[in-house]
């Protein structure tokens, strides 16, 4: 099933993180997201012509991390934001991460 019609489900207790090599299967279907050098963090830089663009993508966001119940941190500066995804809870990835990065990218119909 493609990523962005799932939906994200809460890690139950012990859940492990992804693996390297599952992180990287995921990324295939994430274009433009990269895994920090730990691969326990997806990230990604979203550019916009200016501010009210780099709001209005923000906000959209906010909605999809709404929905999902699963929150990125991010950094919104003029015409850009940097958008970073970790499972907090089992302290590395899951498939919600991966999830919200495909819904985020449809919104740009990527």
């Amino acid at each position: 099933m493609d990523l962005k019609s799932k939906s994200c489900k809460a890690c139950a207790p012990g859940t492990a993180p992804l693996t390297r090599s599952q992180a990287q299967a995921l990324l295939a279907q994430t274009a433009g997201w990269s895994l920090n050098d730990a691969a326990v963090e997806l990230s990604r830089t979203f550019k916009f012509k200016n501010y009210y663009e780099t709001m209005a993508f923000v906000n959209a966001l906010a909605w999809i991390a709404h929905r999902e119940d699963h929150h990125p941190d991010m950094e919104v500066g003029y015409n850009r934001c940097h958008v970073r995804f970790s499972t907090h809870s089992i302290k590395g990835l899951s498939d919600n991460d991966f999830i919200c990065a495909a819904k985020i990218n449809a919104l740009l119909n990527e």
